[in-house]
């Protein structure tokens, strides 16, 4: 046995295409099969790592100038200023970051919060509402029907790291398949 695991490594560390291959294959299979999943165990959530694919919540300015612009839509959901400042992510999250997924139970108003709404991909969106558990995208000039009344059991995940940019790596390849008005940077 060990005679074969030392011709493996042998093999692997090889400068080929072959064992390039090989690796990637391995790689892959290691994410798919053991780091998802335990990964998706310790953050209490079935999706524990999500890319932002769209603008949705996407801040282009400062938080004070933001806010000022959308003042008067949060209030009108009992949402100061003041309170907003407060939520995690006040400046929203841009395209291409991927967000680590928690305790997919009990969001809070203010957390953003990852759910199933019968589309495509699950929606990314802001907590404004608890009853109904209801959502908003801070980019949004107002709520989607599907998200004005979410049901608890579609709720995957809130967001509670961020990470910059990196999904970048993975959306590289779906861009070019979107409508032109979809693609690129926020803006």
């Amino acid at each position: 046995m060990e005679n074969h695991l030392k011709k493996i490594y042998n093999f692997l560390k090889q400068d080929s295409w072959q064992s390039w291959l090989v690796s990637l294959i391995l790689i892959i299979i290691f994410i798919k099969i053991i780091f998802f999943p335990v990964l998706g165990f310790a953050t209490n959530s079935p999706l524990p790592l999500v890319v932002i694919e769209s603008c949705s919540m996407y801040h282009s300015t400062n938080f004070d100038s933001w806010i000022e612009q959308n003042e008067a839509y949060y209030e009108s959901k009992s949402i100061s200023p003041e309170n907003f400042s407060k939520f995690p992510f006040k400046n929203g999250l841009n395209k291409g970051d991927i967000i680590l997924l928690t305790n997919h139970k009990f969001p809070e108003i203010g957390d953003i919060m990852v759910f199933n709404a019968d589309a495509r991909h699950p929606l990314i969106h802001r907590v404004i509402s608890l009853d109904p558990i209801a959502t908003k995208g801070d980019n949004n000039l107002a709520q989607l029907p599907i998200e004005k009344s979410i049901s608890e059991s579609n709720v995957l995940g809130k967001s509670s790291v961020r990470i910059p940019l990196v999904g970048w790596v993975k959306l590289i390849f779906f861009e070019p398949f979107r409508s032109p008005s979809q693609r690129g940077f926020c803006s």
